[in-house]
């Protein structure tokens, strides 16, 4: 059995972009192991807000990936991969980080991977780090403008290069998660469920690219 760990925000929780939460139908994790089929066990751990590494001091300090993240591993091990795509949240105005800052998080949630996912052998799983799909720029027309502001499209534009770059250096798969789904026309931050069903499909070719 292979186990995959979907390690993200609101857009792994499956968040619609008019409220709520998309069903077991169309959340791109479980879509996902629909299409892996038998052989596959896919872990859902998406919660809106999350960071990378970054305490909310609006939303509370529960939003950091990296203080999650260890014993979400431990809970989880043993694990044949670990998805990542977070770093949205991360664009947002009281952050004030560039595309690169929030890369170097991701470099730290590499890290923490491989120190408290190993199975009884020693060996970590593998990481696949995805860029998520770039903040819309009519995100200043919704509500969610006072939150993000008028960079955080831009800087959201600039994860996939940074991220495939410390994709390299860390010796990780990367993928480009805005190849696949764009955020909602009504929102401009959440993936609407056609996304949601492309996404899961790009992961599962991903995936099996890799051996898993």
């Amino acid at each position: 059995m292979k186990r995959i760990l979907c390690f993200g925000d609101s857009n792994t929780y499956g968040t619609r972009p008019n409220g709520g939460r998309f069903d077991e139908n169309t959340r791109w994790p479980v879509r996902l192991a629909a299409l892996l089929g038998e052989g596959y066990a896919v872990v859902e751990e998406g919660f809106g807000g999350r960071t990378t590494v970054f305490d909310d001091p609006v939303e509370g300090g529960y939003k950091s990936g990296a203080d999650y993240l260890p014993p979400c591993l431990m809970s989880h091990n043993p694990l044949d991969v670990v998805i990542i795509m977070l770093g949205a949240n991360d664009a947002k105005m009281r952050f004030n980080m560039t595309a690169r800052t929030i890369a170097e998080g991701c470099m730290r949630l590499i890290r923490l991977v491989r120190l408290y996912g190993m199975d009884e052998r020693g060996n970590p799983p593998a990481v696949l780090l995805t860029a998520p799909p770039p903040i819309a720029e009519w995100v200043m027309d919704t509500p969610y403008a006072q939150v993000f502001g008028p960079n955080a499209a831009a800087v959201t534009r600039g994860l996939p290069a940074e991220y495939a770059r410390y994709a390299r250096l860390m010796r990780c798969e990367f993928m480009d998660a805005g190849q696949f789904a764009a955020c909602s026309r009504e929102d401009a931050i959440h993936i609407p469920a056609e996304g949601h069903m492309r996404l899961a499909e790009g992961f599962r070719d991903k995936l099996l690219q890799m051996g898993i």
